[in-house]
């Protein structure tokens, strides 16, 4: 199964399969000079091996690089491990470096593909749902700033997307609800039909039934790659993608990264973006209502921590939709259609502080 991602910055593959992790040779140029592959501790001890010998099969050197797991590590210091074992060894311009990981190693992986040398060619081989179906689709690329999730990064395309339907066998069922978030955002940002389908399998999408998976994957990333390919650079309808991501954002760094996942961070900012778009464009109450039984059908949390009014605004405007100090958020005036615009603190304070949405209120 493939579907094509096609931008200016590049045009790719991404391959959705069981077994493609043992495939990864055939994204590996044939002028490549040497391969590094990225990965952490956790991945590494599942599949590290195994990728290794893929790889080695394109006939290149590999070179193993192992960062530690976790959202924490998302830093100038982790991207440096990177930048000091490829000068070690010496890698030259035609190296590619392949990521081996969830969206932590695809995000800073692909940012030192992008700095490196000043520019060298990468693969992503997402091991996490939610990197599957997002972060490894479209080239963002990021590291988080102690002031803000994912503010110093490039866009920078991967030569590949490869997707092994397998390797989710051994997520833990927290990380498959929150790669579940990201998937049930495309049905209601860009496909209702899909948001149904969604709400119809969310229990076999929790249980990894293969062919709800593999049709859950399909059908996001070709949502993802219709919206990256009209907007590489986010400067309009990519912007609809972040659908919770404010919110979502906000908690993940107001609690500090790590604390929760970032879907189960988005999952609960669609909640309270669902509730915000009924104040101001107008959604149904009812669609509010399927959303919130939806994002807690697959096991993400429905409400948000308590972080104070007045900080979470201060949280929020640390974003890159923010203007001018004007929060814009992505709003939904019905399901299946997203817009951007911006809201009125006055109308935002009340949601930051009702019971329905904020825990111990």
């Amino acid at each position: 199964m493939q579907v094509r991602v096609d931008t200016p910055g590049g045009a790719y593959p991404i391959h959705i399969a069981a077994g493609r992790l043992d495939e990864l040779a055939h994204s590996i140029p044939d002028d490549a000079t040497a391969v590094a592959l990225v990965t952490n501790d956790t991945v590494s001890a599942l599949y590290g091996t195994r990728a290794r010998a893929a790889l080695a099969a394109s006939g290149k050197p590999v070179h193993v690089i192992e960062l530690p797991d976790g959202e924490g590590h998302k830093t100038w210091e982790t991207l440096n491990r990177i930048f000091d074992a490829l000068l070690v060894a010496q890698l030259d311009r035609k190296a590619v470096l392949v990521a081996l990981g969830g969206g932590v190693v695809g995000d800073v992986c692909g940012f030192a593909a992008a700095c490196y040398m000043r520019g060298v060619r990468f693969v992503q081989a997402p091991t996490t749902l939610l990197a599957q179906v997002d972060s490894s689709v479209g080239g963002k690329t990021a590291i988080n700033h102690p002031l803000g999730k994912n503010m110093i990064g490039a866009f920078y395309q991967p030569l590949a997307v490869e997707i092994d339907t397998d390797v989710l066998a051994t997520l833990p069922p927290r990380e498959v609800s929150a790669g579940l978030a990201e998937v049930i955002k495309y049905g209601m940002i860009a496909d209702a039909p899909f948001f149904d389908w969604c709400e119809a399998h969310a229990q076999a999408l929790r249980a990894l039934d293969p062919e709800a998976v593999r049709h859950a994957i399909r059908r996001s990333c070709e949502i993802k790659a219709r919206v990256v390919s009209r907007d590489e650079r986010d400067v309009g309808l990519r912007a609809i993608l972040n659908f919770g991501h404010t919110f979502g954002h906000a908690i993940e760094s107001g609690l500090g990264y790590g604390q929760w996942l970032h879907g189960e961070a988005v999952g609960c900012g669609m909640v309270m973006a669902a509730e915000l778009s009924v104040r101001a464009c107008g959604l149904d109450a009812a669609v509010v209502e399927r959303i919130r039984s939806l994002v807690a059908a697959i096991g993400c949390p429905v409400r948000a921590p308590d972080l104070g009014v007045d900080r979470w605004l201060d949280l929020m405007r640390v974003d890159k939709k923010v203007e001018g100090r004007v929060i814009r958020y992505v709003l939904l005036p019905a399901l299946g259609r997203a817009d951007v615009q911006g809201v009125d603190d006055d109308l935002v304070r009340p949601l930051l502080a009702s019971g329905r949405l904020i825990e111990g209120r």
